[in-house]
């Protein structure tokens, strides 16, 4: 019944697609909470990519592109984000294609290769690219963020219902139960998870300044814990890491007063969830066979120390042009690491190393100046105080984007995938307001809240005509 009720969604959100194509990228946005679910069809007529979500999202964009030119919509991303954004495209395709003419110790096949590692690569940002040519007015735009936060809310309820909460008592339970009951029964990867609930958690409690009553206050601070009590139930070290230093960096920027509530917050944390703790321990106060008390780095940090003098070593050897895509497997390191520890590694678990490795340094630089530059859009407007959108969509959009750096350390990817498709999103609605705020063009939302999102009310044509005669008038000058 799942699976055809999934089917009835899609068909719906493809038909309408053609009528409010916006309103069907937001569904598309939300079914990310399930796409991963073991019950999510993977192929339709056994056709190799053509899944349920990507024809839904087909649809969308075929709509999109017959519609905006009849709305009048321009494409106003700034020229340097543009061009950084065709060159770290390109990198990618470059990548592929070494990977699809080399050597092929797996066997795949080139339509699996040209479905996983190009179109699957390119189609996690469309989602963020539409927004940013969609969200033009107040409704849009207020709908689009709450179609963001539910996406990570109902990840974080379908954690909390598949992780008993007697499995949070101990570190070693949690690690066993949670890993399987998440990839069983969510379909993300418990570490995946962990990344993205985060940074979805901070993302959730940067939309604070939005309400104004009490009652919704609570609400959001609600939701805060309730996507932190999930992440601790995800037994992510890593996840938990990037958590604090995420928080702290926010705090540091903006939230200066609510460092002294860290502390407050870590002890809830500790009664709810104490074998998150006892996980962040592992590794830590090992007896050794004398009796004396050690830290092995190589149980504290998953063995990550032991593959990164290899990867580093393997970089060195082709600095500037890398391996291609899959550069641990292509280029034979997974074997060679295999040859002197016995330990099988496919990824480096280090989301820099691993876009050194495949693309060299230079690729390097380039994916890392465009997340620079988004990010410092994000935390500029993060910090406006004259502005509550302006504060609200830059700290989700920071919190999320910072996630994904912190984490990128220790496990992760900087190719766009499944668990970062919240994330382009946010930065769609960032890159929004940085260009209105460019143009000073007021997209008036300062008595717009998140509730008037579900009323219903048609967007007025003068704003749309408004944001384009800015637009037209800066260029002009």
């Amino acid at each position: 019944m799942r699976v055809y009720a999934l089917y009835l969604v899609v068909a719906f959100l493809s038909v309408y697609a053609y009528r409010d194509w916006f309103r069907s990228l937001c569904g598309l946005i939300l079914l990310m909470a399930v796409v991963e679910h073991p019950d999510m069809p993977k192929k339709l007529f056994d056709i190799q990519g053509l899944s349920p979500w990507n024809l839904a999202l087909l649809n969308v964009v075929v709509a999109w592109l017959f519609n905006r030119r009849g709305q009048g919509l321009i494409w106003d991303m700034p020229r340097h984000l543009n061009v950084l954004l065709l060159l770290c495209f390109l990198v990618v395709f470059v990548g592929f294609l070494r990977m699809l003419f080399g050597p092929n110790p797996e066997g795949l096949t080139a339509t699996g290769m040209v479905s996983e590692y190009l179109i699957n690569t390119i189609k996690w940002v469309v989602p963020g690219l539409l927004l940013f040519d969609g969200c033009r007015t107040r409704r849009r735009l207020a709908t689009g963020l709450v179609v963001i936060l539910a996406l990570y809310v109902l990840l974080a309820v379908q954690v909390i219902r598949c992780v008993p909460p007697g499995a949070a008592l101990s570190g070693d339970t949690l690690t066993l139960k949670s890993r399987k009951a998440i990839s069983r029964q969510v379909g993300y990867h418990a570490v995946n998870a962990a990344m993205i609930l985060a940074g979805g958690s901070w993302a959730v409690l940067a939309t604070l300044p939005l309400v104004s009553k009490r009652r919704h206050q609570v609400m959001v601070v609600g939701l805060f814990l309730v996507l932190t009590y999930a992440l601790a139930l995800t037994a992510g070290r890593m996840g938990y890491v990037t958590w604090a230093i995420v928080g702290l960096i926010l705090c540091l920027l903006r939230w200066r007063r609510r460092l002294l509530l860290l502390p407050l917050l870590a002890l809830v944390i500790i009664g709810l969830a104490p074998g998150a703790v006892e996980r962040m321990q592992h590794g830590f106060g090992e007896l050794a066979a004398t009796g004396e008390s050690y830290t092995d780095p190589h149980v504290v940090t998953s063995d990550r120390t032991l593959i990164w003098p290899y990867v580093v070593d393997r970089i060195m050897q082709s600095p500037f042009g890398g391996y291609g895509r899959r550069g641990m497997l292509f280029s034979g390191l997974t074997n060679y690491v295999v040859e002197r520890t016995g330990e099988v590694f496919r990824h480096p678990h280090n989301a820099y190393l691993e876009w050194a490795l495949d693309n060299g340094l230079l690729g390097l630089l380039l994916i890392l100046a465009l997340y620079g530059i988004i990010l410092k859009h994000s935390v500029a407007l993060f910090r406006n105080r004259n502005n509550v959108w302006h504060a609200a969509v830059g700290g989700v959009a920071s919190a999320l984007l910072l996630a994904l750096l912190v984490g990128g350390m220790g496990s992760q990817t900087l190719y766009p995938r499944e668990e970062t498709v919240g994330m382009w999103a946010a930065i769609g609605l960032l890159l929004r307001l940085s260009v209105a705020a460019r143009a000073a063009v007021h997209i008036p939302v300062s008595r717009f809240t998140l509730v008037d999102a579900f009323r219903p009310q048609t967007a007025r044509p003068s704003e749309r005509l408004a944001y384009v005669t800015g637009l037209q008038q800066l260029r002009a000058r």
